[in-house]
């Protein structure tokens, strides 16, 4: 199973978010930091915007920021809202795929299981839990070192 692009860019944002709560952070301060594509992140950072994970403050003085205490941003469910979906194979589509051995196959319900153990995984864990007491993280992303 491999993520998309797009969550991989939300869940760095997020971490630089949450290392960074006393400013507002930039979408090019952080697209330059982990040289990622700056329009890639701000599509990022709308879709976060509009799912209340994230504000996003217009004008000259203007950034990012967390829209909630990062102790109640759960991974599992930013990981959902940025994944269209998590079909892994073929016969996961949602009109079957035209696999000839999707009315007999078993491998579906073992991917599916699989799938629902990593969800079930990173459920257990909060933004806070990624960067609480962890000051190398805060160090490379130029954060202060509380």
């Amino acid at each position: 199973m491999r993520l998309n692009l797009q969550t991989d860019y939300a869940l760095r944002l997020l971490m630089q978010l949450a290392v960074n709560t006393d400013q507002l952070v930039t979408i090019a301060d952080v697209a330059a930091r982990y040289d990622i594509s700056r329009n890639h992140l701000m599509k990022v950072a709308h879709i976060l915007g509009k799912e209340g994970v994230i504000e996003t403050v217009r004008g000259r003085s203007g950034g990012l920021a967390l829209a909630r205490r990062a102790e109640t941003i759960n991974i599992g469910d930013v990981i959902r809202r940025m994944e269209a979906d998590f079909s892994v194979v073929e016969c996961f589509q949602g009109d079957g795929g035209g696999c000839l051995i999707t009315p007999a196959c078993r491998l579906k319900g073992v991917l599916n299981e699989a799938i629902e153990a990593f969800l079930s995984v990173v459920d257990q864990y909060t933004l806070a839990d990624l960067v609480r007491r962890n000051s190398k993280l805060r160090a490379l992303l130029g954060a202060d070192a509380a």
